[in-house]
């Protein structure tokens, strides 16, 4: 069936929704300019060590993994990245009174800074906008560390115990946290439409939503420029770019003569 036809479907069954769980990963940040990780322009696939630095056991044996990670946040993309037409598409169906939560697997807080309500999005993965100690579990803006690496600190330390700081986001190796995936859990299993958006659906426990909510009785929809592992659990697949599929099955439909 023709794409057209099948947003058709998903915009009616919007429609009908009352709570509607949206699962996003990073291709629904690429138009903002933010690359994803694994894709042909990604992170790791361009630039190998950068996946090096995104371990933790790496992080924090080698202060000059630390280095370059600070480096490399300084010249994050995050900071001047703006919401694109899928987030401002989730931003509607907000308004609209369907979106119950919004599970994240990005670090950028492009939702909220599109209009989401803060209470609505759930970041599995942490945010980048914040540092955390390794040690004692502060928390600060990433921008008070970023001035510090510009003033010459190659490696800032925590000011309140010494301790290693790192972006206040999951790393491979570094334990989710676990009120955080419930919720996420929780959420999934009260859909009565979940829409799964620019994620592989390879990285669990969160992938695990969308067969959590299929079980639950939720029709699911992904969204995503290339397949997935779970097109078959869908009850729609709706390939191509995000910014163009969102807004037209998330808008207000039009009146009915």
């Amino acid at each position: 069936m023709p794409n057209t036809e099948r947003q058709a479907d998903v915009a009616r069954w919007i429609d009908a929704a009352q709570r509607i769980v949206v699962l996003t990963g990073a291709g629904i940040s690429t138009d903002s300019g933010i690359p994803d990780f694994r894709g042909p322009q990604g992170v790791w696939t361009r630039n190998p060590a950068a996946e090096k630095q995104s371990t933790i056991q790496n992080y924090l044996a080698d202060k000059e993994v630390r280095k370059a990670a600070w480096r490399g946040r300084l010249e994050h993309t995050a900071w001047s990245a703006r919401p694109n037409r899928g987030h401002d598409a989730l931003v509607t169906l907000e308004r609209r009174g369907k979106l119950h939560a919004l599970i994240t697997q990005n670090v950028d807080e492009l939702h909220q800074i599109a209009g989401n309500s803060p209470d609505k999005v759930i970041e599995v993965h942490g945010t980048i906008r914040r540092v955390m100690c390794w040690q004692c579990g502060e928390r600060a803006p990433m921008e008070k560390a970023l001035a510090r690496v510009r003033a010459g600190e190659e490696d800032p330390a925590c000011r309140s115990c010494g301790g290693i700081l790192k972006s206040d986001t999951i790393s491979f190796g570094q334990a989710l946290v676990p009120e955080v995936i419930d919720r996420a859990m929780t959420v999934a299993g009260e859909a009565d439409l979940l829409l799964a958006i620019g994620s592989t659906l390879q990285v669990y426990p969160v992938a695990g939503a969308v067969p959590l909510a299929k079980r639950a009785g939720a029709k699911v929809v992904i969204v995503n420029a290339e397949p997935t592992g779970m097109d078959e659990l869908a009850d729609a697949v709706l390939r191509g770019p995000i910014g163009e599929i969102l807004p037209a099955i998330c808008a207000v439909p039009p009146p009915a003569h």
